[in-house]
């Protein structure tokens, strides 16, 4: 496989950053102490290059149609200017992807006309392909049109409690409340002060730390200024760039579901937790709609099978994911995530279990290399911020 880079795979060398493949991308692993950068995102705010992730425009007539029968989510209830969370489920209700689906207003050319409807669709990075690939097969007989924008397009995200404060430095005082008034899971064009000028970018107030926080659409060619701008802005240690390794800490101790984790084509929505994104009620068929249903009515998650819950240490050591969760020596599960936590001082992890060892404070054990480790079920988010 070629190795890929984002095209702030130059900024990452000259800050000493330690990288890692991810989905074929070259990512910052971290740049100087995973734990410290963690905390800095829990205290301070910290900035993320997340530009191997996709970027799929949805637009036309029939784009909410569209997208109401490409995913599981009822796509079409969304206002202008909100992101909803969904799923790409394949017809035996396997999930392809975890995504992120932006509504966004029509666009000066097409204001007006039947081609005015548009949505951002954000796989992740090690699915982007498939599901542009997915997306654009299942277009057929619906008047759209679906323009993958991956290889053009960078994503920074500032996550923490002092994200708005520093990204507001970069704001024209007169749109400071597109920035103040954003509210989460929505999203707005805001003119960015870069390199002197204003642009303006689609601006996010999403995020995957657990924290309060944003992600900011860019074109490749901008992305270098807009990464040295907003760590130019930041007063000293009140931005720390930071890579893969802490935001896997931070999204395990928010409960966020980890693709390939946690998430797979072997799995369902329903052992995931996830069934309120199914929106079985909606008008019409969609994909996998059929086999969703009938895992829904078999009790899967609720009755039978294995629901993914949360595990709290009891000890000090931790559990990694495929470490095989125990109840009385049976083997009752398996985990899928797991470290220590450095928000809350124990380790933490989330696991499939069997659904009658599924309610908070059952004692489980895990199974670490021979040696039973106590751990109780616990319910997720492990770690929620103070608002």
């Amino acid at each position: 496989m070629t190795e890929k880079y984002t095209a702030l795979y130059e900024e990452h060398k000259k800050l000493g950053a330690s990288f890692t493949d991810f989905g074929g991308w070259q990512m910052p692993l971290k740049y100087t102490s995973e734990l410290a950068e963690h905390h800095a995102v829990r205290n301070a705010a910290g900035i993320f290059d997340l530009s191997h992730m996709g970027e799929v425009w949805v637009t036309g007539p029939g784009a909410a149609a569209f997208l109401d029968y490409a995913l599981v989510g009822k796509i079409s209830a969304m206002a202008v200017g909100k992101a909803k969370y969904s799923l790409m489920c394949n017809e035996d209700g396997g999930i392809i992807d975890d995504l992120l689906v932006y509504r966004r207003p029509a666009s000066a050319e097409a204001a007006g006309t039947e081609s005015a409807d548009r949505f951002l669709v954000v796989p992740n990075a090690g699915n982007a392909a498939t599901v542009a690939a997915a997306l654009a097969e299942r277009a057929a007989g619906f008047e759209v049109v679906v323009d993958d924008v991956s290889v053009d397009t960078s994503l920074i995200a500032v996550q923490g409690p002092k994200a708005e404060e520093i990204l507001l430095r970069l704001v024209p005082a007169a749109q400071h409340e597109l920035v103040t008034g954003l509210k989460y899971y929505a999203g707005v064009e805001v003119p960015f002060l870069v390199a002197g000028a204003g642009q303006e970018l689609l601006l996010a107030r999403t995020g995957y730390t657990g924290e309060d926080g944003f992600e900011i659409f860019v074109d490749n060619a901008d992305a270098a200024a807009l990464w040295q701008a907003v760590i130019a802005i930041a007063d000293e240690g009140e931005l720390t760039p930071a890579g893969l390794a802490c935001r896997d800490s931070l999204r395990l101790e928010a409960g966020m579901p980890l693709y390939g984790n946690e998430l797979s084509l072997e799995g369902d929505p329903f052992a995931a937790g996830l069934g309120p994104v199914v929106a079985l009620s909606k008008e019409g068929d969609f994909v996998g709609k059929a086999a969703l249903a009938a895992k829904k009515d078999a009790g899967a998650g609720t009755s039978t099978g294995r629901k993914l819950v949360g595990l709290k240490g009891l000890g000090r050591r931790a559990g990694r994911a495929h470490y095989p969760v125990l109840k009385d020596g049976k083997v009752v599960g398996e985990v899928t995530s797991g470290q220590p936590s450095p928000s809350l001082g124990y380790p933490v992890a989330m696991a499939y279990v069997d659904v009658e060892y599924t309610e908070p404070g059952t004692p489980l054990d895990i199974d670490l290399r021979g040696k039973a480790e106590p751990f109780e079920v616990v319910a997720l988010p492990f770690y929620k911020r103070s608002k």
